[in-house]
């Protein structure tokens, strides 16, 4: 299929998201209630509708939100299937297989029941409902990654290989953490080339790495992990930060020292928040400054090439921005959060 022809249809789906003055109003409706009224004014009124009719309020809206989102990755998986590009949208996609596999494996592990599981489940990569239906029956988390290798599927490697340290230390950070192994590398390994799509979208991915072992690093340093436990943490593949750098990071010791190192770099946006390691209410400060530089950055693609794939890739960071304010608007309007402290936690494209 034409690259034109299909960046023509994700224009015209990107006209359709919410800009800053339709969140801004869903921020100010009173309750719960007036929200929904509002959002059946949005391109998300039938998803309200079906969702509404099993489940009320808030589980309401973020039962359309997900089946909104799985549709939307679905559909342009559907635009782009067979395409040399349909690789790109793959590495999206496989973001949610992680999602749900972590998702599970957490559920397992503190015994949450089935369908609260289900509900937070985004079923767009490899894994469908029937799947995840499946993988949602088991009894324990090892019986989750015997099944995975029973359907000989790629991501039971890393976690039998983890497993064993796992039944170890009882820390679930060890399987999550074989899971971002294996998917960014298998990510960066789909854009080796040299073209300037696969160029951007290996930028993307490097930035994403370096920003999540920024965020690893501030939670060691809060907690005093061994440096010896630390660095097999942190992710190998960053567009900044290879592992020599970070192993220099590592050494640092402190949040402190980390951000004034940050200066140096693109990432020196951090420097707005210093303060020291022990004030742990900063972490989160820190984490959601790096969330939006990520998603900012991902979302300049859109603005790119008219007839790249990059522009897909773009909407898709978009649309999953979009989801989540909406998310942080209904949960935080049922829990009584003030539309000012409401604001602080969105991230606008």
């Amino acid at each position: 299929m034409d690259n034109g022809y299909v960046n023509a249809r994700i224009k015209g789906m990107y006209s359709r998201l919410l800009d800053k003055k339709a969140l801004s109003n869903l921020i100010l409706k009173p309750d719960i209630s007036s929200l929904i009224t509002a959002l059946e004014e949005t391109p998300y009124r039938e998803d309200l509708e079906r969702a509404l009719v099993g489940k009320p309020g808030l589980y309401g809206i973020e039962e359309a939100l997900r089946q909104n989102l799985i549709r939307t990755i679905k559909k342009i998986s559907e635009f782009l299937q067979g395409e040399k590009s349909e690789r790109y949208i793959l590495i999206f996609s496989s973001r949610w297989d992680v999602h749900n596999l972590k998702t599970i494996l957490r559920g397992k592990r503190i015994k949450v029941p089935t369908m609260q599981i289900r509900e937070n489940l985004v079923p767009s990569g490899e894994f469908d409902e029937s799947l995840l239906s499946e993988l949602l029956k088991q009894s324990d988390i090892k019986s989750v990654i015997d099944l995975l290798a029973t359907w000989e599927v790629a991501y039971a490697t890393p976690l039998i290989q983890a497993f064993p340290e796992y039944n170890a230390h009882g820390d679930l950070f060890i399987l999550e953490n074989a899971l971002d192994h294996y998917y960014y590398e298998q990510a960066l390994s789909l854009v080796n080339g040299k073209s300037t799509e696969e160029r951007k979208i290996r930028e993307i991915i490097g930035t994403e790495i370096d920003l999540i072992n920024i965020k690893s690093l501030l939670m060691m340093f809060r907690d005093h992990v061994d440096l010896q436990d630390a660095e097999p943490m942190l992710l190998d593949g960053g567009k900044i930060f290879d592992r020599k750098i970070l192993r220099l990071l590592l050494e640092l010791g402190s949040a402190e020292s980390l951000v004034e190192y940050m200066d140096e770099t693109p990432y020196r946006f951090l420097s707005d928040l210093r303060t020291t390691e022990e004030d742990t209410l900063k972490i989160s400060a820190y984490q959601h400054l790096l969330d939006e530089y990520l998603i900012r950055q991902a979302v300049r693609l859109y603005r790119g090439d008219p007839f790249s794939v990059t522009v897909v890739i773009g909407y898709l960071w978009a649309k999953y921005t979009e989801v989540m304010n909406l998310r942080i608007i209904a949960r935080c309007k049922n829990a009584l959060i003030s539309p000012e402290d409401m604001e602080a936690e969105m991230v606008y494209v």
